[in-house]
């Protein structure tokens, strides 16, 4: 269990953001499957301190998602304090800093992973925001610039000094980006010196995996990112069966297409890919559910493959 001031997270596995798949649907559907923790795509605070439309949307989530972060990315101390103050009225449950994004069009900018290169910059973005809001601010890291510069214990002492109440931790460098594999060592290194609650991150493939990682480490949660796309199960340790892999895809694409109008079929694709993934003869089926733009179509594609598999069984 993690405290944050007032708040309980009770539970051990959390859904990290990931851009372009943690949206409210999702969200949803890993609260329904066991996540403890649920955070929001990276947000620009740029964006939403200028009122963009699309930036907004991006912040819209309702209580079933709770208790959920919000992350916003961004470089300048006043611009993140006042993003921060915005996103407190819509009363997430944590604010939380995007210290670890590694894409190049984020670290061009000298936000997301690059603050760990600049650690004034970052200490005086954590003050800002912390001192901006009432709610509980924390922060995702990664443990440094590249194997020769990994400035992890002085980032987490910078963050804590700060008010940070909470930080998680990607065991990669930004230069590795999904290269390579976690460090978890050091994530256990981190947890051991650490004054507040440490979420360890990175090549978490299964509940099994999770909670060793959890056991060796010491940290107070597991976070779960790419392997939890397409397989919401793993946050309840359980295996789908095919029809209910099937029944899954369906009630997502419904809460997509409630969301975002017919865009949402476009914007399920990726997740569909996932959710087939190691299904025996999915490869079948895959071009007709990638190129169907009609909810009924990629029903009855659905309805039919799950049909070969039972008579195949019998």
């Amino acid at each position: 269990m993690i405290r944050l001031r007032n708040k309980e997270i009770c539970g051990e596995l959390v859904l990290a953001p990931m851009a372009g798949f943690t949206d409210a649907p999702y969200r949803k559907i890993a609260k329904r499957h066991g996540a403890s923790l649920t955070f929001t795509e990276l947000i620009s605070a740029e964006g939403i301190v200028r009122g963009n439309r699309k930036t907004l949307d991006l912040l819209s989530f309702n209580d079933e998602e709770r208790p959920i972060g919000i992350q916003i990315f961004g470089k300048e101390p006043d611009v993140m304090g006042e993003a921060a103050r915005i996103v407190e009225e819509l009363n997430p449950d944590l604010i939380d800093i995007n210290v670890g994004c590694s894409a190049r069009k984020v670290n061009r900018s000298g936000s997301g992973a690059a603050l760990l290169e600049n650690p004034p910059l970052l200490g005086a973005i954590a003050r800002s925001m912390v001192k901006s809001v009432k709610k509980p601010v924390s922060a995702k890291i990664r443990i440094g610039r590249d194997n020769d510069n990994k400035n992890y214990l002085d980032i987490v002492t910078l963050l804590e000094d700060a008010g940070i109440t909470l930080i998680s931790v990607h065991g990669r460098t930004k230069a590795q980006m999904f290269g390579g594999e976690a460090d978890w060592d050091i994530i256990k290194e981190i947890k051991e010196k650490s004054k507040v609650p440490i979420i360890g991150n990175g090549d978490i493939t299964s509940c099994s995996e999770a909670r060793r990682r959890l056991h060796s480490s010491g940290c107070d949660a597991v976070m779960i990112g790419r392997g939890a796309i397409g397989n919401p199960w793993i946050f309840s340790d359980s295996i789908p069966t095919i029809n209910e892999i099937i029944k899954q895809i369906k009630e997502h694409l419904g809460m997509m297409l409630e969301h975002y109008g017919e865009r949402g079929i476009i914007l399920m694709r990726k997740h569909i890919v996932r959710y087939i993934h190691g299904i025996k003869n999915a490869s079948k089926i895959r071009a007709a559910l990638m190129s169907s733009n009609h909810k009924d179509e990629i029903y009855a594609i659905l309805d039919l493959f799950l049909l070969s598999h039972s008579e195949t069984k019998e």
